[in-house]
């Protein structure tokens, strides 16, 4: 057999690679994709590298205790992850309703994994295999590592470690962690002695013992009395996120339990990135999953590149900065190069390198030196309020990288889909960037998050104000008018983000009807864990200040502040009016098009069955 294959999924398969057991079995809530944007398959491709026999388990049958010991028991222990989504955000739309789809399971069909399938894959492999290691890491995993607010539930909930049964958890992008575990394991020791690798969070009963420095957050029964003891923690969580400066944080649980988190595992090198991304991945899902009309969310990623990791942007509402952290980490173009001359060659390859980038496309080093010796800096973000003084602005290496591709042989184009920061964009003197960027990669429509227009929403989101992304606007049309070329902006926005009132919402349904376009989808601001947003939505007050924000909490509040953006809609007619009479804004009811939204009169609805078909959309 070629070991230049998928992994084994059966005991057939690793019968034909000579093994009777596994050393590691990945239990995983996606389906078995081998491409390097799926977590599953780096962290099984880099444990194989380093000589450990690695075994998946994708989407087993959490109704079938079996399901779970198809290949056995492993050596040294299980490695468990939801998958490359958190299975509630996977499942449920921001209205708490069933999604109708999956992009990480073949067919895309919904419901193969369970609700907190961490939890329930956890709770399987324990009842089966009570005496081996089980390690869990992933999206879900790392930002429910401590206290957390589970908007699902409208709790706060313990870490998942004190409900999951797991023995450790792997935080962060975790290939550092792994190897050191791994390797730990292997040489006989046992997985509760592991309470030294960074990256790392444990249980224990003393923590006397701590030899780093280390901060005692609020205990959890404090956090579960006020809300505000939650939010204390949680600034101090987000000050510890990196690897530079970083102390332990111990959470308490009752008398004598506690949670210890580890500083984060460093940042990857150039070099170690190269390597991360040029593993022997098959680059596609696995084969027996054709029947079923193969895994939907390799189509956007089979034909992309990931530059980067990382990010300094310091959006409120994104987990990236608790996640991955701020050091932005980037990939080689010799490495990017060679990935996309196997892209060139593959069959269904038709020319288009669908994307180049990560978290934010354009970022491609630290945001300053200073970050590579001394971490980044715990009183201030790079980008906001105002850019600053020490931050490196320059296009060039990028710049550079994207003409090598687009210069390639069988490359047509080569477009730019992840995020761009305009406002990083418009701080470069250079314009050159700007205009190829224009001329060569993108095709008619431009995607950015302004996300709103109320400076003083933007300032609690941790976004540039309003005049920013005008200038951006305006830079734009000159540079396409210049080059002859007409293309759009289209802008992502977010509605009933903490801080957004009625007011705010009506100012930015006004920004829409300048703009002369209606956003087809708006996004509800969705309270996911781990967020400076989140702890805002569940305690009203902004954890870095500790003053009061106003959250717009109820679903019709929300209901009124998502059609205001989407006003033109018929349906929407009777929130819009409701939200304008209620602020005392009856100055946008009339005929005047120019100023006002909608008309005294209802417009002629849709068909039922249209209504239907796009509140069916909007909830997907």
């Amino acid at each position: 057999m070629d070991m230049n294959d998928f992994l084994p999924i059966t005991k057939k398969d690793m019968e034909k690679r000579g093994w009777d057991q596994a050393d590691f079995i990945f239990v995983s809530g996606d389906a078995y994709v081998d491409h390097s944007s799926f977590g599953m398959a780096i962290i099984s491709r880099l444990l194989e590298s380093r000589g450990y026999r690695v075994g998946i388990i994708p989407q087993p049958d959490w109704h079938d205790e079996d399901s779970i010991a198809v290949l056995g028991r492993p050596r040294l222990g299980f490695l468990v992850s939801a998958g490359n989504m958190d299975s509630m955000v996977n499942h449920y739309t921001v209205n708490k309703k069933r999604r109708h789809s999956d992009a990480y399971t073949p067919g895309g069909i919904i419901g193969k994994r369970p609700d907190r399938a961490t939890l329930v894959y956890c709770n399987m492999l324990k009842k089966k295999f009570n005496d081996v290691p089980v390690i869990i890491g992933g999206i879900e995993a790392s930002l429910r590592r401590l206290a957390h607010y589970d908007y699902w539930s409208d709790k706060l909930k313990r870490s998942i470690l004190m409900d999951s049964g797991a023995d450790i958890l792997v935080y962060g992008m975790g290939e550092h962690a792994i190897i050191e575990i791994a390797d730990s394991l292997n040489k006989g020791l046992a997985v509760s002695d592991i309470t030294f690798v960074r990256g790392t969070v444990y249980k224990t009963r003393e923590i006397g013992s701590i030899e780093l420095p280390h901060v005692e957050l609020p205990d959890f029964d404090a956090m579960m009395a006020d809300k505000k003891e939650y939010a204390v923690s949680f600034n101090i969580q987000y000050l510890n996120t990196d690897s530079i400066t970083a102390k332990v944080l111990t959470e308490k649980y009752g008398e004598k339990r506690y949670i210890v988190q580890n500083p984060p595992a460093a940042p990857l090198t150039m070099e170690e990135m190269d390597e991360i991304y040029e593993l022997p991945y098959m680059r596609n899902y696995h084969p027996s999953y054709e029947k079923l009309g193969g895994v939907p969310a390799i189509q956007e990623i089979k034909f992309s590149l990931t530059s980067n990791r990382g990010c300094y942007g310091g959006c409120s509402f994104c987990s990236l900065a608790f996640h991955e952290g701020r050091v932005v980490q980037a990939r080689s173009h010799e490495s990017l190069i060679r990935e996309a001359r196997i892209l060139t060659e593959d069959n269904d390859f038709k020319g288009y390198i669908h994307d180049v980038g990560g978290p934010t496309a354009e970022f491609r080093r630290p945001a300053c030196d200073k970050q590579i010796t001394h971490g980044v800096c715990s009183d201030k973000q790079c980008l906001y309020p105002h850019m600053c003084k020490n931050l490196v602005v320059d296009h060039s290496d990028y710049l550079k990288l994207l003409r090598e591709l687009r210069s390639l042989p069988g490359v047509k184009k080569v477009f730019v889909r992840s995020g761009l920061r305009f406002d990083y964009l418009i701080a470069d003197k250079d314009e050159t960037f700007f205009r190829e960027l224009c001329r060569y990669h993108i095709s008619g429509q431009l995607r950015v998050a302004p996300e709103h227009i109320s400076d003083n929403v933007l300032q609690l989101m941790g976004k540039p104000g309003k005049k920013v992304y005008d200038e951006f606007c305006e830079r734009f049309k000159t540079i396409n008018e210049s080059l002859h070329l007409k293309q759009y902006i289209v802008p992502y926005l977010i509605s009933s983000h903490p801080g957004s009132t009625l007011n705010d919402a009506i100012a930015l349904a006004e920004s829409v009807r300048d703009m002369g376009y209606m956003p087809e989808q708006v996004q509800d601001f969705y309270p996911t864990p781990s967020t400076i947003s989140t702890c805002m939505y569940y305690t009203g007050l902004d954890p870095r200040t500790m003053k009061k924000v106003y959250i717009p909490a109820t679903y019709h509040e929300k209901a009124m502040q998502r059609a205001l953006i989407q006003y033109r809609d018929p349906d929407n007619y009777d929130l819009v009016r409701e939200a304008l009479i209620k602020s005392g804004r009856k100055d946008l009811i009339g005929n005047d098009k120019k100023h006002c939204l909608i008309s005294w009169s209802h417009p002629a609805g849709k068909s039922n069955l249209n209504r239907r078909q796009k509140n069916k959309s909007l909830s997907d």
